[in-house]
């Protein structure tokens, strides 16, 4: 039988356990604490899992002193008390997690962002709960900005406290000389007291929840770039020119995020080019292709494609583009972008991975 915090904390309610002595018995007279001791005792060596860690720590305390207090427990109060417990369970109609942090768990997804950063701030202050739970959770790009203002000796608590792996890829994402003096101060901490490193994942918890929402989950860059993918060359060219006259740096940011027909020799790889075909239309695919392949920028990407798939389909593909005659921009176009959608679909969903061609 598993125990939520809550019902644990409810052991040791002072109006716990009020029910009536068994018959022919005078009523045990056990504190509330004795009977929680007895409870927890009892599932103890029974093996039943009770998340004793989730109650607050001057709980734990009482709870172990007292234990220790204890000797021996007659049979009798032993199945009043157990007696007494399970009528209490069987009253109980509905439990909730206990504390601000338990009940953002639940209502994770359901709530706004603001409220839910909101939410995370006022439960910062609860001193109950593991800070580190919640910085482990975090995405590294929204730790590694407020990490850039903090201390060595405080980056190197953080990577102590971080699982092996993810503490790894914060560590590659210092610059060199900072990663080397981050590794060195893990060294110097070994006799930092854990109330120390709780205080700092308090307060790095507490940066965290106070950074401001963004509007967008990508950056400008990567905005502008996933719409000149799709929109005509023409425009994309001309748009790319102006920001490059206006912003160099910016237009930069631009070109590195924009994927269109033309990339797709460079970067998609011929192991994925069967997988973006399963997902197209048959008559877009002929389209794009014979529109590419009769121009000579767009023709490289159009033959990766073909060799990249079976030879009974290249055949037949061939066959159909031979059919189809000269095509209008605007068609093929169209059909272009077609696939280039189909391919920024499949790696959004993870089943491909773009090649990223060293600068």
């Amino acid at each position: 039988m598993a125990f939520n915090p809550a019902m644990l904390a409810s052991l040791t309610n002072p109006d716990a356990f009020q029910a009536p002595a068994l018959p022919g018995h005078a009523p045990p007279r056990i504190k509330p604490r004795e009977k929680a001791a007895i409870i927890v005792r009892l599932l103890l060596s029974e093996g039943a899992p009770i998340p004793l860690s989730a109650l607050p720590e001057e709980m734990q305390t009482a709870l172990a002193q007292q234990m220790g207090q204890m000797r021996r427990v007659s049979r009798a109060t032993l199945r009043a008390v157990v007696e007494e417990f399970m009528a209490e369970l069987d009253q109980v109609g509905l439990s909730f997690p206990g504390g601000l942090e338990g009940a953002l768990s639940i209502m994770d997804g359901h709530l706004s962002a603001n409220a839910a950063s909101r939410l995370r701030r006022m439960s910062g202050a609860n001193s109950s709960i593991d800070p580190w739970e919640r910085i482990s959770a975090l995405s590294f790009d929204h730790i590694l900005p407020v990490l850039e203002e903090e201390s060595i000796e405080v980056c190197a608590v953080v990577l102590s406290k971080l699982p092996v792996p993810r503490a790894a890829e914060l560590l590659s994402k210092f610059p060199g000389e900072r990663a080397r003096q981050v590794a060195y101060a893990v060294s110097l901490t070994g006799n930092v007291d854990p109330d120390t490193v709780r205080r700092i994942g308090m307060a790095l918890a507490s940066q965290l929840d106070s950074q401001p929402l963004k509007a967008f989950d990508v950056g400008p860059g990567e905005r502008v770039g996933a719409i000149l993918n799709i929109a005509a060359a023409a425009t994309r060219d001309d748009v790319l020119r102006s920001l490059q006259e206006t912003d160099a740096d910016f237009a930069q940011i631009v070109k590195k995020n924009i994927f269109t027909f033309e990339h797709i020799k460079a970067k998609l790889g011929p192991r994925d080019v069967p997988k973006v075909i399963r997902v197209v239309d048959q008559v877009a695919l002929v389209t794009a292709l014979s529109y590419a392949l009769a121009n000579p920028d767009l023709e490289p990407s159009a033959e990766h494609i073909l060799a990249s798939l079976s030879q009974r389909m290249t055949q037949t593909l061939r066959e159909e583009i031979g059919q189809r005659g000269k095509i209008k921009e605007k068609d093929g176009e169209e059909a272009m972008g077609v696939i280039v959608m189909a391919i920024r679909q499949l790696e959004g969903s993870g089943e491909i991975v773009l090649v990223q061609p060293e600068e």
